[in-house]
């Protein structure tokens, strides 16, 4: 027996809750009609547990249930086919079997199987003396199997009908998209999603109204296109605040997107909700059979997603797009992995330069990952994706730890240098992010000034009280802290005058192409420069490729830079080696 499979079975089984439960009438007639067809005393529609068949209706039967062990039924669960033994007593599987010695000779039955494919038991008749069944006979026993597990689905619902909108489900989408693919192959079609509502904007409403008030924004919104589409089309309840449809047959290449604006609009119109929500539509073109249905629904919604960063609130699916997200869902599952792993993550080391002397002052660490099969990903690709997961805490843990651990390397070797590191919006959130910083700085005996953190504007501000309560504890405890991205953001001066900051970092897309003279990056970074001065900040400047860029930073007043010019991030064994080579425009200043 395939192990993974029985246990699938037995979870299908389980979630269906039928088992130990009261008799049913709806059940009990159906094994009626079986005992009836096949003139025999005795029927049941048994079900196969881990180590029992437990008879959820039974004729001529006194017992709930037998073991598993050498049962018929298990078999049929076993194979999801029908199973006819003559004689038990002359059958080498049954002879000793618990019904067999009972007395039992014939046994027919027909398997309980789901939608998925799993076998929960079978609908049997049972005689005392030998025979045979025809094939009317079977045939009958199997629809009659089948009218056994329309009954469950109908008692227990599958989930086929969502409470709060009474609509059919997603469940129930992808049954019907299965039958409409059985029957039309090849057709094309068009899925559409409707999203009502971004998930946080559903938790606001529950937060300040209640979550009475999100059911009837649901009901609103359900009854709002169930208008809109007429009575000719189902409509499905997919998601929390998302709906589906499919279009009609549509023999043209693309959907009437027209058609479907002046819907979404009449929808913003008409729905009580809208000032609450904010609707968007996602249309996933497929043909019926060639895509599964889970990909079907996953991509008009994936399309809906985008729909929001569009002007008219609508998008067709974009295979391009969608691999990309697929993408970035791989490496996000892969980087809990890389972070177990001893030879995926690993640290690089980009000088930072007194722009005034040419000396290196200190470095800023960066992490960088090499993946088992797609090779080096770029940080700019897999970070922004972790900082948006509780894996942001493990990331800036295992930074944290191996940057340390460099830098009391480099301060034992009699190296004066500044170490810096990025922090994101959701370290912001961790309560014990400052104690943690502590303790490691504390491990290593390291002077907590010879740390440096930085955070871009738009972390700060996303939430800008905790931010400044956390930041003040770090420079409470010595620790540097540093705008990054400085002239990206949206922070506001106010704001930045009270960070206990000590440092800003001007963007590299300010200083990539920077040349003297009166050019609009000049003017700009200038200005930048001058506006830090007087809030009392520390200029660095990030991007430097270019002698002209560092010359005209250094007379702008730029104190420190990083850049290409003077060296690329590298491993700390390289980092060391440059610190001690003859570099016309750096050495360690110790």
């Amino acid at each position: 027996m395939d192990n993974h499979r029985e246990a699938a079975r037995l979870d299908a089984l389980h979630q269906l809750k039928l088992l130990d439960t009261p008799p049913s009438e709806s059940f009990d007639r159906i094994t009626r009609m079986a005992s009836q067809i096949f003139g025999l005393p005795i029927a049941a529609v048994s079900l196969t547990d881990q180590d029992r068949q437990w008879f959820k209706s039974r004729v001529g039967v006194d017992h709930w249930s037998i073991p598993r062990d050498r049962a018929p039924c298990a078999a049929v669960a076993e194979s999801a086919v029908p199973l006819v033994v003559d004689d038990l007593l002359a059958d080498p599987c049954y002879a000793e079997s618990v019904l067999a010695r009972a007395g039992t000779r014939f046994y027919a039955g027909a398997p309980l199987i789901t939608r998925e494919g799993h076998g929960l038991g079978a609908l049997c008749v049972l005689g005392t003396e030998p025979r045979q069944a025809s094939a009317a006979e079977m045939m009958a026993l199997v629809d009659l199997a089948a009218m056994v597990m329309a009954q469950i689905e109908l008692q227990h619902a599958f989930g086929r009908i969502d409470p709060i909108s009474g609509l059919p489900t997603r469940n129930q989408f992808l049954d019907d998209l299965s039958d409409l693919a059985r029957d039309n192959p090849g057709e094309q079609r068009f899925a559409i999603v409707v999203d009502f509502a971004r998930g946080e904007q559903i938790s606001r409403i529950a937060r300040a109204l209640g979550g009475g008030r999100v059911e009837e924004l649901i009901r609103d919104a359900a009854r709002a296109l169930r208008a809109e589409l007429g009575t000719g089309r189902e409509t499905y309840h997919v998601g929390p605040a998302q709906f589906a449809f499919l279009s009609p047959r549509c023999p043209d290449s693309d959907p009437d997107l027209r058609s479907l604006q002046a819907s979404l609009e009449r929808l913003r119109a008409t729905s009580a909700s809208r000032f609450a929500t904010n609707a968007a539509l996602g249309v996933r073109p497929f043909k019926l059979g060639e895509v599964p249905g889970e990909d079907v629904l996953r991509g008009a919604a994936s399309a809906a997603h985008e729909a929001r960063e569009m002007a008219n609130g609508i998008a067709v699916y974009s295979p391009a797009k969608d691999e990309a997200h697929r993408r970035q869902y791989g490496l996000l599952r892969d980087f809990s992995a890389a972070l177990e792993a001893a030879d995926q993550l690993r640290m690089v080391y980009q000088p930072r330069i007194d722009l005034a002397t040419g000396r290196c002052v200190g470095a800023e660490a960066l992490l960088r990952w090499r993946h088992p099969l797609l090779g080096d990903v770029s940080p700019g690709e897999f970070i922004p994706v972790i900082e948006q997961t509780s894996l942001a805490r493990a990331a800036t843990q295992r930074v944290l730890d191996i940057a340390l651990d460099q830098l009391a390397e480099w301060h034992r070797a009699g190296l004066a240098l500044n170490l810096s590191l990025n922090l994101s919006a959701a370290n912001l959130t961790e309560n014990d992010l400052v104690q943690r910083v502590q303790l490691g700085l504390l491990k290593r005996n390291l002077p907590a000034e010879r740390l440096e953190l930085e955070l871009t504007e738009s972390a700060m501000m996303e939430q800008p009280e905790q931010a400044l309560g956390i930041l003040n504890a770090l420079a409470g405890a010595g620790v540097s802290l540093a705008i990054d991205d400085f002239g990206t953001g949206h922070s506001s001066l106010a704001y930045l005058q009270r960070l206990p900051v000590k440092i800003v970092k001007i963007d590299q897309a300010f200083v990539k192409n920077l040349t003297a003279g009166a050019s609009p990056d000049h003017v700009l970074v200038e200005s930048m420069v001058s506006l830090s001065h007087r809030l009392g900040f520390r200029v660095v400047a990030e991007g430097i490729e270019t002698a002209e860029a560092a010359i005209a930073l250094r007379q702008i007043g730029c104190q420190e830079g990083q850049g290409y010019l003077y060296g690329r991030p590298m491993s700390a064994d390289a980092f060391g080696a440059w610190l001690t080579s003859s570099h016309p425009r750096a050495s360690a200043a110790a």
